[in-house]
């Protein structure tokens, strides 16, 4: 069972954005699958460096968005994206480095995180861009 059913109660209306959180969702559920059955150090830590990559790439694609756009919450919407990633390097590190292993607190942190990021902050952008004609 994934640790993220994705749900529609989490699209914020931009088509490419909802993709992105989409595979998100896929790579945090394969993390927790990796843990879930015992995979070893280097499936895991694969699995957690293409979700660090990711999650960089996906917030460079918002972040282009609010700039162009003039998004009036981009400094604070960039704030919450370089906590995570700081965050999330910081465990991929620890990980990588043999201090610290996949544990279930670290799954339900990037859960969390993820889905309170988007039906939050994300949620908030949906009518602005919308109006920009961003679907």
């Amino acid at each position: 069972m994934p640790l993220i059913n994705w749900s529609e109660n989490y699209s914020v209306s931009v088509k490419e954005i909802d993709s992105q959180h989409k595979k998100l969702v896929e790579l945090i559920n394969n993390l927790h699958e990796g843990m879930k059955h015992g995979k070893g150090k280097e499936i895991l830590g694969g699995v957690l460096n293409e979700l660090v990559n990711y999650t960089a790439y996906h917030f460079s694609f918002e972040e282009k968005l609010f700039d162009k756009y003039v998004y009036p919450e981009t400094i604070h919407h960039k704030r919450e994206h370089q906590k995570l990633v700081e965050k999330v390097k910081s465990f991929a590190n620890d990980f990588n480095n043999g201090k610290t292993t996949v544990s279930i607190d670290v799954m339900n942190f990037l859960k969390d995180w993820l889905i309170n990021h988007i039906q939050g902050s994300d949620k908030k952008y949906s009518e602005f861009f919308n109006s920009n004609g961003i679907y």
